[in-house]
């Protein structure tokens, strides 16, 4: 068997800035292994960057790698798509170890909860359906009472 490096900084994917609010990076591991059924990364959030409010149509798994991160949970409120009203219902610290899932279609946030420390996690998104892809809907929010304009 080969062995391949599938941690690290290199192999870094560019992330689009517009769904976190500060420095992130990843890396894809799923290619590395070549994963049918689920993408996998390492994401890395800089000192106090989150992901934006967001929801996937498959599952997610969540697993701390290195520091203090959050997953936050927010209850949508409204039936617009848009320009809709959210409660935080949930917030879950997460340590180096932890595991979290979550479902499908829940909106949620997370990343580093301390502005002088980073954060690190494997994300593994697991497909809603063999062969299918995995999709995810961003939004603009103020993280306490309104989300805007799917970005």
């Amino acid at each position: 068997m080969n062995k391949t490096n599938i941690v690290g900084k290199g192999d870094q994917r560019k992330v689009n800035p517009n769904w976190f609010t500060g420095k992130t990076w990843m890396k894809v591991l799923s290619e590395k292994i070549k994963s049918e059924d689920q993408d996998i990364y390492h994401v890395h959030f800089e000192k106090g960057s989150r992901t934006k409010l967001h929801a996937h149509n498959g599952n997610q798994v969540l697993i701390g790698v290195k520091g203090k991160g959050s997953l936050e949970i927010f209850k949508k409120y409204g039936s617009k798509k848009i320009n809709f009203k959210i409660k935080r219902i949930q917030r879950i610290t997460l340590l180096e170890g932890d595991i979290v899932h979550i479902p499908a279609k829940m909106l949620h946030t997370h990343g580093s909860i301390d502005k002088k420390k980073e954060f690190s996690h494997i994300a593994i998104n697991i497909f809603p359906k063999k062969n299918s892809e995995y999709k995810t809907t961003w939004y603009e929010s103020d993280f306490k009472t309104k989300a805007t304009d799917v970005i």
